[in-house]
């Protein structure tokens, strides 16, 4: 008996030590170490660097594998961001005009291969521009797949893609779960130049600083969004961030002001998420008046050549403007449409008032199941054609930027079955190359002191715009927008 007890003792004793020796290794292995969330950003220079970003549902090492036998890799700490974990690196040390295959993850998990291709330094450049797929269902988010896999197919050697933003609605786990579920796969064979949009960092406090690795050295902030800048050939575009102050704060504009004198770049572009024109249904409000008046001064007065811009879901090229008037050594804006679901309608109250016709090129504007386009003379043309997901080319090749606009139709297919691509709008823009010239050498950083010091200024000449000439223009227009809100239930 005693022998049995003795027997039954030893036996649980050696299976409490295997337990305590097996189990940190069970609980080791249990941890999900796979990488979600992929992307590879522009960051610093482009001929030889990227940024990378990805997510784990666990804690983990950071490791990235490359092709690349002399690239230097630097790991930030990984952090905790709502729930999940976020790994973010630089690689830099990289050859111009190389395409390389990588993985991210960590020692013990890796993910598929993904692609990208470094600038190559010459005067040729193609880049893809889309605009606010805001998508909160798996449905609507691969309506703005379809539309950039069609952008893809229309320039398949596009050397990077801006999003202007509002990656998704509301910016939280849920939906970027969902964005990386649709988007994932493509997003790992394309570097991203990203836009924050008022649905990625308004009120969404580091959302975006965290879902994209960039070159924050200069950003005036990163609560809201991050302004950044990068050369890519001949071109040198700037990114802003349109939610600093609902708007742009002075810090930022003279950020603006000395990123583009800094540059001897032939092709002057920039990236933002609101629009300074537009007769969408956020046209009406103070900040885009506050764009339109204020900002573009520093377009006017750096040479800008190209806006491109979101956030109203239509679109519209202007002609070249200058000082807010019509000049052939002006900046063309446009404001991209939407690869997503979601179409703004005109808000005819608009027109005259917040935004002259007479500056409108070209206009596409989707509602309830029709298109309808701008042709100088009436806004309610129709063409089945202009009803789907839009999407955006830029070509450079020295001295000629071409720049095109397609939409991807809803319903309309080919004799193959496959959706129509309509060829939407062209324009061609020349110049002289090697005439810009470097004007500002300084140092272009912003300092937290700074920053705050600029708040109220910036604040005070929003206001003397909202109440100057965004109140007086409003009350005008309050007969037209009853009309517009009792006749065709617009706001």
């Amino acid at each position: 008996m005693k022998k049995s007890v003795f027997k039954a003792v030893s036996l649980l004793l050696a299976f409490s030590l295997l337990v305590c020796v097996f189990t940190p290794a069970f609980a080791e292995s249990s941890k999900d170490e796979t990488p979600f969330r992929i992307s590879v950003s522009v960051n610093g220079d482009t001929g030889t660097q990227r940024g990378f970003t990805w997510y784990t549902k666990d804690n983990t090492d950071s490791l990235i594998e490359i092709n690349c036998e002399n690239a230097k890799i630097t790991y930030k700490d990984v952090t905790e961001w709502q729930g999940n974990y976020c790994h973010q690196a630089v690689v830099a040390g990289l050859t111009p005009g190389e395409t390389y295959e990588y993985t991210v993850g960590s020692k013990a998990v890796q993910s598929d291969k993904g692609t990208f291709t470094t600038d190559n330094k010459d005067s040729e450049v193609n880049f893809i521009a889309i605009a606010d797929v805001q998508a909160s269902s798996e449905e609507n988010f691969m309506k703005g797949l379809d539309t950039l896999l069609a952008a893809e197919e229309t320039m398949p050697d596009a050397d990077f893609t801006v999003n202007l933003g509002d990656f998704t609605n509301e910016s939280d786990n849920t939906e970027w779960d969902t964005y990386d579920k649709v988007f994932g796969t493509a997003n790992m064979d394309y570097t991203i130049a990203p836009v924050a949009g008022n649905h990625d960092g308004f009120n969404r406090p580091y959302w975006f600083n965290n879902m994209f690795c960039l070159d924050t050295t200069e950003s005036v902030q990163v609560k809201n969004g991050v302004n950044y800048s990068f050369d890519y050939g001949n071109c040198h575009i700037a990114v802003l961030n349109t939610n600093d102050m609902m708007s742009v704060t002075l810090a930022q504009m003279k950020w603006l002001k000395n990123d583009m004198n800094g540059t001897d770049k032939d092709w002057k572009i920039v990236a933002m998420h609101k629009s300074p024109y537009t007769l969408g249904k956020d046209g009406k409000w103070p900040d885009a008046l506050y764009l339109s008046k204020s900002l573009t001064k520093v377009f006017d007065e750096c040479g800008v050549d190209l806006v491109m811009s979101g956030h109203d879901h239509q679109y519209i090229r202007t002609k070249a403007l200058k000082n807010n008037k019509l000049s052939d050594d002006g900046t063309v804006y446009v404001l991209a449409g939407t690869a997503g679901s979601k179409r703004y309608e005109i808000r005819k109250f608009l027109a005259g008032t917040y935004m002259r016709t007479s500056f409108i090129n070209t206009m596409i504007i989707q509602k309830n199941g029709y298109g309808n386009y701008w042709d100088g003379k009436s806004w309610d043309n129709t063409d089945e054609k202009n009803i789907g997901g839009c999407f955006n080319t830029v070509s450079v090749n020295g001295g000629k930027l071409t720049f095109n606009s397609y939409i991807l139709s809803d319903e309309l297919t080919n004799a193959d079955g496959s959706r129509l691509i309509t060829n939407t709008d062209t324009s061609t823009l020349t110049k002289e190359t090697g005439k810009n010239k470097i004007t500002f050498t300084g140092d272009n950083t912003t300092s937290e002191a700074e920053y705050n010091l600029s708040i109220i200024p910036s604040f005070c000449c929003l206001a003397v715009y909202a109440f100057g000439e965004w109140l007086p223009k409003f009350l005008y227009s309050v007969p037209a927008i009853l009309k517009s809100v009792i006749v065709d239930d617009t706001f």
